[in-house]
C-alpha cells in the first residue's frame, strides 16, 4: 500500500540523519561536561538536569502546539503511572552515569551502553517471547563472556556498566507503553521528577550544601545541565522518526565509542589486560549483532 502524505516513509532522510548524528555526537562529548561537575554530588547534578530541562522541553511542545497531548496524559492515571516508572528508571540511569564519570569509571559507562542493545534483545526474548536468531544468541553470549572476564579479573561485577545497561534497557522497554509522542513523554517524565528534584534542591540550599548560586562557575555549569540533557534527547526523538530502524541501530554505537575514546585518551583511565580482552569481545558481539541490520541497510539502498 502506498504511504499517504501524512504517513512517514520508512526511509532515511537528510533531516533525520542530521538530528540523529547531532544527538549521538552530543552524547559522545557529554562526559567532558560531566567531568566539570565531578566535584558536586551526583544526585544534585541529576536534580539540576531535571529542573533545567523542563523549560526547554516545554518550549518545544509549545512551538509544536502539542501541549494538549501532555495535558491529556497528566489526566490519565495509567499514563501517569507508566510515566512514573520511566521517570524512575531514567533518574537511576542519569545518576549512575554522572557518578561513573565523576569517579573515573567512564570506561564502565562506555561498556554499559555498548552492551545495551544486546541486553534489549535478551529482554525481548525473556519478557516478550521473541525468538532470537543464532547470530543474536552468539552476540549475547560474547557480551556475557566479556562481563565474566571483567568479573574474574576484578573479583566483582562491573556494576556501573550493568546498572546502566539494565536501567536504560528497562526504560526503553516501558517507554514503548507510553501512549504519547517522545517529546511529550520526555516532558511528562521530567515534570514528574521536578517535584522531588525541587524539594531536594530546596533542602540543599536551606542547609547550605548546594552549589547553585555559590559562585558563577558552578551556577552556569548547573544551568547548562538542562541544555546538555534535553537537547540531545529531543534531537534523537525527532531523528528516529525520520530514519530507518536499521540505520539508527548502527548509529547507536557512535556515542559509546566516543565515550570510550574520551575515557582512554582524555581522562587517561587504565585499560588493563582484562579490558583488552573484554572490549574486543563486546565489539565482536556488536559486529555479529549488526550483520542482519547491515544486510537490510545495504540491500534497501542497493
Amino acid at each position: 500500500m502506498a504511504a499517504t502524505s501524512n504517513t512517514p516513509e520508512n526511509v532515511d532522510t537528510p533531516r533525520g540523519f542530521a538530528f540523529a548524528m547531532a544527538a549521538y555526537l552530543l552524547w559522545g562529548f557529554l562526559p567532558l561536561y560531566m567531568k566539570l561537575l565531578a566535584h558536586m554530588p551526583a544526585l544534585e547534578v541529576v536534580a539540576h538536569r531535571v529542573i533545567w530541562s523542563v523549560p526547554i522541553a516545554g518550549a518545544v511542545l509549545i512551538i509544536l502546539r502539542r501541549t494538549s497531548d501532555l495535558i491529556a496524559a497528566l489526566r490519565n492515571p495509567r499514563t501517569l503511572a507508566m510515566g512514573c516508572i520511566t521517570a524512575a528508571l531514567i533518574t537511576m540511569n542519569w545518576g549512575i552515569y554522572v557518578w561513573s564519570i565523576a569517579n573515573d569509571r567512564a570506561l564502565d559507562a562506555a561498556l554499559g551502553y555498548y552492551i545495551n542493545p544486546l541486553f534489549s534483545i535478551a529482554l525481548a526474548a525473556c519478557l516478550l517471547g521473541e525468538r532470537l536468531s543464532r547470530l543474536q544468541w552468539i552476540a549475547v553470549a560474547l557480551a556475557a563472556g566479556a562481563v565474566a572476564v571483567l568479573w574474574a579479573d576484578a573479583g566483582k561485577l562491573p556494576w556501573p556498566a550493568l546498572a546502566l545497561t539494565v536501567s536504560w534497557g528497562f526504560y526503553a522497554f516501558f517507554k514503548k507503553s507510553l501512549p504519547i509522542g517522545p517529546n511529550q513523554g520526555f516532558l511528562l517524565e521530567i515534570l514528574i521528577l521536578s517535584v522531588p528534584a525541587t524539594g531536594y534542591l530546596a533542602w540543599l540550599i536551606s542547609s547550605g550544601q548546594g552549589h547553585f548560586m555559590q559562585n558563577a562557575y558552578d551556577t552556569w555549569l548547573l544551568l547548562g545541565c538542562g541544555v546538555v540533557t534535553a537537547v540531545p534527547l529531543l534531537f534523537y526523538a525527532n531523528g528516529a522518526k525520520l530514519m530507518r530502524l536499521s540505520t539508527i541501530g548502527i548509529m547507536q554505537y557512535i556515542a559509546p565509542t566516543m565515550i570510550f575514546l574520551v575515557a582512554v585518551f582524555v581522562f587517561d583511565e587504565p585499560f588493563g589486560q582484562a579490558r583488552m580482552i573484554a572490549f574486543p569481545m563486546i565489539w565482536l558481539a556488536l559486529v555479529v549483532y549488526s550483520i542482519p541490520m547491515l544486510r537490510d541497510l545495504l540491500g534497501k539502498r542497493g
